[in-house]
């Protein structure tokens, strides 16, 4: 049985894994209805889009294709997308937001979203409007939670200080390789490369707000070089995760999702998978706990050295 949590101040039950929509391009139909229906098997019920996803991938119009066909599925899953990124620009002006969410219920063939998030901090956002675009979302039922994404703990006070709506989660990129995150709280007051704090210590501000962490990328490197498992630049990385799988009798990939999972801020992965069986093996992270041993032995092996 998934663990189901409650996402920051909201009344939402989620599972604990989130099944991420942005590599639907690589499936039809009829496969993004099997990952959904390995997703309910294994009692994950929340899933994320962006309305992104729509230009780079038809990951919307996918799910509102299936939820056309079968439209018991409204009822079965959480859905949150986001919204702001634009081809070139960020764009969180009130207009914006608005049409976004518009495009997002017809592309996903829905009446409501659970949960609308800011994608990215835009530069030239006015919290001001971005309150109004909340206050008329909620007020005509087609948005029910808000909350931001990549965002630091600045941006989410300035944008709360005008929304009336708590602002339940930030969705961050995070993994045992990309880890900035953490490093900065083990780090602290060091000349090191990873005591340089990136994110106002957002871990901690949204433990004091009551806001959930979900994390993205949760077996990515980066950019350049894509998944670290089996990855050349991470050896020592891969043979400490081939040891710890073996002791668990589960994947390299369920150990790096495991990681995530031991933290004490019950942070959210997001699978971005729609291959069933993948899916089902990251699952299997919620079937184990780390030791605090095991923990440090596979964030030391990606080179980092405690101070």
């Amino acid at each position: 049985m998934m663990k189901k949590v409650r996402l920051g101040s909201s009344d939402l039950k989620v599972s604990q894994m989130v099944l991420g929509m942005m590599r639907s391009s690589a499936a039809d139909v009829k496969a993004l209805e099997a990952v959904l229906e390995k997703a309910l098997e294994l009692d994950i019920n929340f899933i994320d889009h962006a309305d992104i996803y729509a230009w780079r991938t038809p990951a919307e119009s996918l799910y509102g294709e299936l939820v056309k066909a079968r439209p018991e599925l409204k009822d079965k899953f959480i859905v949150q997308t986001k919204c702001g990124i634009c081809q070139g620009y960020y764009d969180l002006s009130y207009e914006h937001i608005m049409e976004s969410v518009e495009q997002s219920l017809t592309r996903m063939n829905l009446e409501k979203i659970d949960v609308l998030l800011l994608h990215r901090p835009d530069a030239l956002m006015e919290p001001e409007e971005i309150a109004k675009a909340f206050d008329e979302l909620q007020l005509s039922g087609k948005v029910l939670n808000f909350g931001v994404s990549n965002m630091n703990p600045g941006q989410i006070s300035r944008i709360q200080k005008c929304v009336r709506q708590p602002l339940i989660t930030d969705q961050m990129q995070l993994s045992i390789v990309h880890s900035s995150l953490i490093d900065q709280g083990i780090y602290v007051n060091m000349k090191d490369e990873q005591a340089v704090m990136r994110d106002g210590s957002l871990l901690d501000y949204l433990d004091e707000h009551n806001m959930s962490l979900q994390a993205w990328s949760i077996i990515q490197a980066g950019w350049e070089e894509g998944c670290f498992i089996d990855h050349p630049n991470y050896k020592e990385l891969n043979d400490k995760l081939e040891e710890l799988s073996k002791k668990y009798k589960v994947t390299k990939s369920a150990i790096a999702v495991a990681w995530i999972l031991r933290h004490p801020a019950n942070i959210l992965p997001i699978a971005g998978t729609v291959n069933p069986t993948h899916l089902e093996e990251m699952a299997k992270a919620f079937e184990l706990k780390l030791t605090r041993q095991e923990w440090y032995s596979l964030y030391l092996a990606t080179g980092k050295k405690l101070p």
